[in-house]
């Protein structure tokens, strides 16, 4: 007979929860980085992550400097604290917010939500991995779509490449390109997209651009979650922190994957702090946009290719398989990105200070003229649209 005391905790949602485990063992783009360069050289030229190399505001080091001593405490008012910061400078309802450690959980949380062998998962190509690597626990169909030529998410053909999709996902400046996608595109597919699925825009590169947030969809209550996080701009890759923005029971799907959520109390009062300095944004914005230029300006003369960005990566064409750029770079000491295949001949650039970027220079003119003890193998271009469009 069965037993009248029925566990709550069914094989369903020991599935859901074990795969929401299996999605921490996944393979990410800091992973992916240190394992090609090992522990960092000394005065190495670490342009390979999309980590800011300004650090923490000035006010965000105070601020994790008076936590420490509390560093034996949980402190989980410092969440609802940092919440309701950001709720009130977004004119957004707390409900609709919920901080992780970084922007990666959520993500990963849900596609094990709204993810399946029936719902698809869709991601731009060349486009951020982690989702891709991550559906692989939910066993979802992963549907790759190029990039337009002018290298936006081409929402028309992502809604036509899975009419079964569970998860749209979108980051807007998109990683690796730097590239947006105009806010009437991103309309277009959470307006358009099938029913019942969700549309996902990461906005982890924003605060370098001018692009307008779609923070609206979300006070509008469409299906959309929105990503934002303190690695980038903030300069906090390492402390972990970051929001998922969405309507409260769509954050309660994502939310009921990741068991425990308990937050760095180091990252929570640096965010905090980061939120509250008016100057801090705007000043990391200037930064990385004038470095970008110079360095664009610095490729031009050159002769080199890329394809111009808004963030703080780019993708620079090596005309040539890039894997043994790559390695010849790193024997100058220099660290730069990885390769998408369905670009080989591009490999993918962080914006660091004004002197990395130098040094950068100096070594990638080396490589590709040949100085270097290195062995670089010349290749067809493929039939890409690597041109440069206008800045």
């Amino acid at each position: 007979m069965p037993s009248q005391n029925v566990s709550p905790f069914s094989r369903r949602s020991f599935l859901q929860l074990s795969a929401a485990a299996a999605t921490f063992h996944m393979v990410t783009e800091p992973m992916l980085a240190a394992a090609a360069r090992g522990p960092a050289p000394k005065d190495a030229v670490m342009i390979d992550s999309n980590e800011n190399p300004l650090g923490p505001s000035q006010s965000a080091r105070e601020a994790i400097s008076a936590i420490i001593p509390l560093g034996g405490r949980y402190l989980d008012h410092l969440t609802h604290d940092l919440i309701h910061t950001f709720a009130e400078q977004e004119g957004l309802n707390p409900d609709c917010v919920q901080a992780f450690p970084g922007s990666t959980p959520p993500l990963r949380f849900a596609i094990v939500a709204f993810t399946s062998p029936q719902r698809s998962y869709v991601n731009a190509d060349p486009g951020y991995e982690a989702g891709v690597f991550a559906a692989s626990a939910t066993d979802a169909r992963v549907v790759k779509v190029p990039l337009t030529k002018t290298y936006a998410h081409d929402a028309k053909a992502m809604i036509a490449a899975a009419p079964d999709a569970g998860l749209f996902y979108v980051c807007n400046p998109n990683n690796p390109t730097g590239t947006l996608t105009p806010h009437s595109d991103l309309e277009y597919l959470v307006e358009n997209k099938p029913k019942g699925s969700i549309v996902m825009v990461d906005e982890a590169y924003l605060h370098f651009c001018d692009a307008p947030s779609t923070l609206d969809f979300v006070k509008a209550g469409k299906d959309v979650v929105v990503l934002r996080t303190f690695s980038k701009t903030y300069g906090m890759a390492g402390l972990r922190c970051g929001f998922a923005i969405a309507r409260p029971d769509l954050l309660d799907k994502i939310t009921d994957r990741s068991g425990w959520n308990f937050m760095p109390i180091t990252a929570l009062v640096a965010a905090s702090a980061s939120l509250k300095d008016p100057l801090l944004v705007p000043e990391r914005k200037r930064i990385n946009g004038t470095v970008r230029q110079e360095t664009f300006q610095w490729l031009d003369r050159n002769g080199y290719s890329y394809i111009p960005s808004e963030s703080n990566c780019f993708l620079l064409d090596t005309k040539r398989p890039a894997k043994p750029v790559i390695d010849a770079m790193a024997q100058q000491n220099v660290f730069i990105g990885r390769i998408w295949p369905i670009l080989p001949t591009c490999t993918r650039i962080t914006i660091g200070t004004h002197e990395e970027m130098e040094k950068f220079q100096s070594a990638f003119q080396k490589v590709m003229r040949g100085t270097t003890a290195f062995s670089l193998p010349l290749a067809p271009r493929p039939h890409l649209n690597h041109r440069v469009l206008p800045s």
